[in-house]
This record gives C-alpha cells, structure tokens and sequence, in this order.
C-alpha cells in the first residue's frame, strides 16, 4: 500500500482533515490493539527471542537493522535464526525459507533478505514458527516486525523509527502511521533505535530518554563504496518510503535522470518491468534498485520482461550501521543470558 499523504503532512504539528475525520476509527483500533495484548497468554520459546519493531506501519528500516544484529550475533557465535510473518507471501507456514525455489510471492521479499544472512522461518503463528526454528536447530531466535504481535513472548525488544519521518500526524490506523499508542510501545520495549538522518524523531527519542530507556541512532548505507560506474540512472523502488533510497543514491553521488515509486513491496508485474525497461532506454539510463525490490523478481518465467529488467537492474545493498553498537549488543547479551537461565 502507499502511505496516505495525510499521515506525514509538511507542516509539523499539522492534523489534516482527514485525519481528524478518521480519529474515531483509530480510536477503536488502538484500543481492539490493547485488549488483545492485554488478554493474550504469550507463549514462551525454548531459546531466547529478540524482536525487532516498529511503532508505524512500515518504513522505519528494521530489517536492515535485523540484519546487522544477526551478524554481530552469529559472529560472536550464537545460532541464529529469523523468525517473520512473511507479509505479501501467500505460505502459511511454518516453513524455512529457501531462495533457490521461493519468491517473494511464496515468502514475502524481505524474509528472501534475511535467509542471506541466517536461516529464516515464515510463520503466521509464532509460536509455532518458533518451535519450528528450535527444532531446526536455533540457538537463538531474531524476530522481524511481531512487535505488536502478544503471542510470543519477546526476551529483549528494540523499537526502531525513522528519523526523518517520526511518528508523522501522530494519529492511529487509519488516522495515522501509529500501530499503537507511543506509550505502550515504550512500555514494553527496552530500547530505541531511530535510524536514519532528521530529526522528526526527536520526541520519541526525549519520551524514551525520560522512562530510562537506552536510545541510539544508526544510518542505513552501503556495506562499501559501490562501483556501478558511469550514469545516469533511472531509480526506482516499492518500499515504505522510497524517496530514502533516492536520497541515498544522491547521497552517494549517482546521477539520477528520473526515479519511479511503487506501493510497499509491490509484486511487479510484466507490464511494470516493459514500462521500466522502455523508460530507461528512452533517456538512456540505466536502472537501479533496492534488494528488496530486486527479491520481489526472482524467479521470473524465461525471457519475461520480468527476468530482462531483474538482469538490468544494478542493486544498492544496505546495512544498518549503528552508533556506540557495542553498548546495545551488551544490551542484548544481558536479556539473553537472562533468558538462558530461567
């Protein structure tokens, strides 16, 4: 879906009409959101579980930022495995991700990402994706997103937000971005990570400070300078909020001729690879995208205009680096160890 531009209007403090109009809507929805958390039983894994969430719907950069503490983790020796809903893959599971034969349509694009980095399950039910992941060896378990999700219960939980976004109008589905009330997703989380450049998160940074809990900031970048050569570059991209990675691409020094958005993890179709690819060759660009979006075309039938724009497409891989990262991973060490213990 693409976000209602009401939910981040440009003027700060701003509550459009049609936010106002939604309110009550929100209203119930926040509260249908805490009776079924304050009613659920959460089931706990047989391993340490970390959670990586938000407090909007979308675009906050978790999964970068899964990724980074998968690796710190793994490399410190620990079995790692992800756990995901899987959102806009059509299995149920649980099932473990295998990139050789699902796409994005089976799994969803951003489980595709995390199986790179450590095996990954798609579960709706989590609690059985966990004990699918235990049964398959996981020593310890990183949840992406299933933050609001009661069923599981979470050992340490990092609350990620965007920077430059903030919690827009700060109003609730759908009046809004916000899944839930900020004070009920600082109460159950045990750290803030506001990822990116700006500082639209600065009072959610101020709210958390003043509870006592751990703040920290990370920017999204690539891993190394990238070499995709000479330009210009037609930019597109189907993500919570593209106009970050073009800011990225800019940031970067890549020319960009022009830049084309799509809904959050949109499923391209042929018609959209053959306007992409015709666009490009119309003002001799080449194109470029996201690793998200590059998952979402894998696996395209032979010779489709599909599989002609995945050979196209240069992709910008990203990681999430984060500031004074050895104080959160103690953080994390200590939920663990505690956890392994009772």
């Amino acid at each position: 879906m693409r976000e209602p531009r009401f939910w981040y209007p440009d003027r700060r403090g701003a509550v459009p009409l049609a936010a106002r109009l939604l309110a009550p809507a929100g209203y119930f929805y926040g509260l249908a959101g805490r009776i079924k958390r304050r009613s659920a039983t959460p089931e706990r894994a047989a391993v340490p579980v970390i959670c990586i969430g938000n407090v909007t719907a979308g675009g906050a950069g978790k999964t970068p930022v899964a990724m980074t503490l998968a690796k710190r983790l793994i490399d410190k020796g620990e079995g790692v495995h992800f756990l995901t809903r899987g959102y806009g893959g059509r299995e149920v599971g649980p099932i473990r991700v295998d990139p050789a034969h699902h796409g994005a349509g089976d799994v969803g694009d951003e489980p595709l990402l995390l199986a790179k980095v450590a095996p990954t399950w798609v579960a709706r039910n989590r609690p059985e994706g966990a004990a699918a992941a235990v049964r398959g060896g996981a020593g310890l378990i990183i949840m992406d997103d299933g933050f609001q999700n009661p069923s599981l219960s979470k050992d340490f939980s990092l609350l990620v937000v965007d920077a430059a976004a903030g919690l827009g109008n700060g109003k609730l589905l759908p009046a809004g971005p916000l899944r839930e009330t900020v004070d009920d997703a600082l109460g159950r989380a045990n750290a803030l990570l506001i990822n990116g450049r700006g500082h639209a998160a600065d009072g959610i940074a101020a709210r958390a400070t003043a509870r006592g809990l751990p703040v920290f900031r990370s920017i999204v970048r690539p891993p190394s300078p990238p070499e995709f050569g000479e330009g210009p570059f037609l930019a597109f991209a189907g993500i919570g909020r593209p106009e970050k990675f073009f800011r990225t691409l800019a940031d970067l020094g890549i020319e960009l001729a022009d830049t084309i958005s799509f809904p959050d993890h949109h499923l391209y179709s042929d018609s959209d690879a053959l306007a992409l690819l015709v666009r490009a060759r119309e003002i001799g660009a080449r194109l470029i995208t996201t690793e998200k979006d590059a998952a979402r075309l894998t696996h395209a039938a032979a010779a489709s205009p599909r599989e002609r724009l995945a050979e196209a497409a240069l992709t910008l891989p990203v990681r999430a680096h984060i500031a004074n990262s050895d104080a959160l991973m103690a953080l994390i060490a200590d939920a663990v160890s505690r956890a392994r213990r009772r």
